[in-house]
């Protein structure tokens, strides 16, 4: 037998048509967002004074950034829906004016992030093509990944699937690493995907919507203990909006809800521009020419802190040359593991290395272009080393002081963003976020529960949403802001016992099991067929 499902009071009206000054407005934005971006990359290629870029280059790398930015689009458009749903639905703001507030507020999540998540997403890819992300693999890694995930984005969008675009790109990630580990000679299928890191991620995903559905109804639970206003817990009987101090409220958890979705997701793409640009014009973005002079004589001092603890662990091992070091780390980092006494002199010979060839050219700006890829390399091995070894159990908390110290030194001059990456990201993530929206709003706003939204049920889920989401900023891991939305709405809908439409909540439950396994054949499949073209 069918669902029944209850008559939806006061639907909103979301067919009416955007004014034409907005659809001005939007094309001067964007118009404003590709100029700040192309002059960015231009002055950023002028300071590096990098040699001339060849036309073939340019191109590869203006469509890879067209690609990067284009999934931060449909990022925009697919996930807006878990943050103007609620107050959509509840009247609070027209549909055309939440989603502009929201995207405004998506831009400046993105704008004021920490670049935390950005990184912690890239160490799940491949070493190997990490290292040498300007080949013909490296760009096939980038390209695969992203157009995967933008397909399969575009999928549950068009079937109006609340998915989970992080949780997409971490499958198109472990893709590429699983179709690389098998191209290559001798290759298991399972070393190329970093699998701790990987398990740390999926725990993320898994555990953001179990805290959405449990704390958002316990939250509605304790608010109708304290807050005894029964408009608080009524569904809107007309279109009008509600009284301002509930109406201030859900604008607030939207702001919050858009903000976090901003500063977590749009960080996945900021990393991914940062890998094309390494890739394609590594004299100018391999490492940050915005440090300071001051910071030379700090990363001295670190380095020879970090040296002691790599020498006291190396105890009687050798390596014979930086080459053999840079080796040796390298199929540490592969094998995911820092242990043996080999590996930690390794990790000593390289670290004195890269301090020598700053010393050589008096502090990191001054490096000259041609060494400047191999700088970074090696830089990053270090710094992957030394969060593996962060890992063992056998350091002091002495010892571990002085490797994280190191590292975040090191990680000062390769892991940075330059402000007009992040401006493009934010760009196209907050204008993605005014487009295509109605088909996930319907969904979230309607077929979630068997009564209509109620004010309170909307601020509980927000509120949660919000929390969890800046949380997963402050630790570095990429949740989903679809999963912990749609959830909490569904965790307020069974404490108010107004009941489920289980076939919507199955639908959303098949497109989160799915969402992994086919982006993770996706991306290989591409990744796959691009090695064979390139």
């Amino acid at each position: 037998m069918s669902e029944a499902v209850a008559t939806l009071p006061a639907r909103p009206d979301l067919d009416r048509r955007p004014h034409a000054a907005g659809t001005i407005i939007f094309i001067g934005l964007l118009l404003v967002g590709v100029g700040y971006t192309l002059g960015g990359l231009i002055g950023d290629i002028e300071a590096a004074q990098t040699p001339p870029v060849a036309i073939g280059a340019f191109v590869l790398l203006g469509i890879a950034l067209l690609i990067a930015l284009g999934f931060e689009f449909v990022n925009g458009f697919h996930d807006t829906a878990n943050a103007v749903a609620t107050v959509i639905y509840t009247h609070s703001l027209p549909p055309h004016v939440a989603v502009i507030w929201s995207g405004a507020f998506n831009f400046l999540g993105v704008m004021l992030s920490s670049g935390a998540v950005a990184f912690s997403v890239l160490s799940l890819l491949p070493v190997e093509l990490i290292l040498q992300v300007g080949s013909s693999a490296g760009f096939a890694m980038i390209f695969a990944l992203l157009i995967a995930a933008i397909i399969w984005n575009l999928g549950t969008w068009w079937l109006g699937l609340p998915a989970s675009s992080s949780h997409t790109m971490i499958g198109s990630i472990i893709g590429v690493g699983i179709a690389n580990q098998l191209m290559s000679p001798g290759g298991s299928g399972t070393s190329g995907v970093d699998w701790a890191q990987a398990i740390g991620v999926f725990r993320a995903l898994l555990f953001s919507p179990v805290v959405g559905f449990v704390a958002s109804a316990l939250l509605l639970l304790a608010m109708k203990a304290v807050i005894h206003n029964k408009t608080l817990y009524t569904a809107p009987a007309s279109d009008r909006a509600p009284p301002l101090w509930i109406r201030v409220l859900l604008v607030l958890t939207c702001t919050g809800v858009s903000f976090a979705h901003g500063s977590n997701d749009g960080q996945k793409g900021m990393g991914l521009i940062m890998l094309i640009l390494i890739g394609a014009v590594p004299t100018a973005f391999a490492l940050n020419h915005a440090m300071p002079t001051s910071a030379t004589p700090a990363f001295y001092q670190a380095t020879e802190r970090a040296q002691s603890v790599f020498a006291a662990h190396a105890v009687d091992a050798t390596v014979g040359s930086a080459d053999a070091a840079r080796a040796a780390v390298t199929a540490a980092v592969q094998a995911r593991q820092i242990s043996s006494p080999e590996s930690w002199a390794a990790l000593n010979v390289l670290a004195d290395d890269v301090a020598r060839q700053v010393r050589a050219h008096g502090e990191m700006n001054s490096i000259p272009a041609g060494a400047v890829p191999n700088v970074r390399n090696d830089m990053y091995l270090v710094s992957e080393g030394i969060r593996l070894a962060l890992k063992s159990s056998g350091l002091s908390a002495q010892d571990a002081s002085a490797l994280t110290a190191y590292r975040s030194a090191v990680d000062a001059a390769t892991k940075f963003i330059p402000v007009w990456v992040k401006v493009a990201v934010a760009v196209a993530l907050g204008l993605g976020t005014m487009i295509g929206w109605k088909r996930i709003v319907v969904t979230v706003g309607e077929k979630i529960g068997k009564s209509h939204l109620t004010y309170g049920q909307g601020a509980a889920a927000e509120l949660i949403a919000a929390g969890t989401i800046s949380a997963a900023d402050m630790f570095g891991l990429p949740v989903s802001t679809t999963h912990v939305l749609s959830s909490g709405v569904a965790g307020t809908m069974a404490a108010n016992g107004s009941g489920l439409q289980w076939s919507t909540v199955r639908s959303i439950a098949m497109a989160w099991v799915l969402t992994l396994p086919a982006a993770m054949l996706l991306s290989g499949a591409l990744y796959w067929l691009l090695r064979q073209v390139t």
